[in-house]
Formats: structure tokens, C-alpha cells, sequence
């Protein structure tokens, strides 16, 4: 069955490492995937007042994006040992307002990427806590904290290892499994 995969990238620079993974991802997925990316970085931070005076559009559109998928594919660095700002506050926005969570019962995956050895070992269980209060079933195996990330590409941005390819390729045919055990009908 088709199914459509919001993919949230927690780096906001255009040529982050992240975001290449989340290319590299996307490429290897199953064909009845196709792929959204959810841009978080025009959303004004999550404000009750905000909300209140009617919602701004961008928060609008996002929460039609994510209500509107399948599936949720989270790829992000971490920063001090959590998740980046930016979807920290996407978490917010969608989660509200109160008793219309877009999140809810969508399947999701997290993957971690990071230069460091680490892999984002720390963001990944940070995201996935609040994963678990928006009743967002998560992917648990393979763990995909991937570290050394900045030696992972080539020039053009290409996987640069068969390893790390058939990796990426086995958390994807995880997370196909994982959609249609978990999505609505």
C-alpha cells in the first residue's frame, strides 16, 4: 500500500550533513514511500497568545502537512544533548492546540547523525521521549545513531561507503515494515 513519509530534519542549513542524510534515506526506500520534507525553520516559536489570536499560516500549513502523512521519518544532529530547536518547536506547534495533536498514532523512526562517534546518541532518546507523551509508535530496531557522519559522503554527496548504504537500506526496509504494522488503514 502507498503510504506518504513527513520527513522532519532537524538541521535548518541547507547543505547540513543531516539533510543529506535524509536524502540518502529517502533514496533507498521502498517505491510504495513517497517522501515529504516538512521545512521547520519559517515557524514562529510556539506561543499560546499566538494561537489564541488565530494561528500564523505557517503553523497552519505545517499541522496540514503532518496531519496529512502516513508516517513521520525524524533525521536530526543534537545540540547539547538533546534535539534542535527548531523541532523541538515543531513538536510543539503540532502537538497543539490542545486535543488536535497532528501527531497522534502516526509511526514514526528516528535516525541520529553526527561528526562526532556518538552518532547522537543523546537526541535520539530525548526525541523519542517526547515521541512517547504525542503517541507517536517509534521504531526501535535498528538503532540508528550514526556517527562520523562528515566522512560518510562523498564530494557530490553520495554515500561513499557499501557499508553505510546497506545500512541505511536496512533501516528503511525496517521502517516500511514498521508503517504497515503501525499506520491507520
Amino acid at each position: 500500500m502507498a503510504r506518504t513519509v513527513a520527513v522532519l530534519i532537524g538541521s535548518l542549513r541547507k547543505a547540513s550533513l543531516n539533510r543529506k542524510l535524509a536524502e540518502a534515506l529517502m533514496a533507498r526506500a521502498a517505491p510504495e514511500l513517497t517522501f515529504q520534507v516538512v521545512e521547520l525553520g519559517d515557524m514562529p516559536l510556539y506561543d499560546p497568545d499566538l494561537e489564541d489570536a488565530g494561528p500564523p499560516a505557517a503553523w497552519t500549513a505545517f499541522r496540514r502537512q503532518i496531519a496529512s502523512a502516513d508516517a513521520l521519518l525524524f533525521v536530526t544532529p543534537e545540540y547539547n544533548r538533546s534535539v534542535p530547536a527548531a523541532l523541538k518547536n515543531a513538536l510543539d506547534v503540532g502537538s497543539r492546540p490542545m486535543g488536535a495533536s497532528v501527531w497522534n498514532g502516526k509511526p514514526g523512526a528516528i535516525v541520529t547523525g553526527s561528526p562526532g562517534a556518538v552518532g547522537g546518541f543523546g537526541a535520539n532518546h530525548h526525541l523519542r521521549q517526547s515521541l512517547v507523551f504525542l503517541n507517536v509508535p517509534t521504531m526501535q530496531q535498528p538503532e540508528a545513531y550514526i556517527g562520523g557522519l562528515g566522512k560518510l559522503f562523498d564530494d557530490a554527496g553520495n554515500v561513499a561507503t557499501e557499508a553505510t548504504g546497506e545500512f541505511l537500506t536496512k533501516i528503511m526496509a525496517a521502517f516500511a515494515a514498521w508503517i504497515e504494522r503501525n499506520a491507520a488503514p
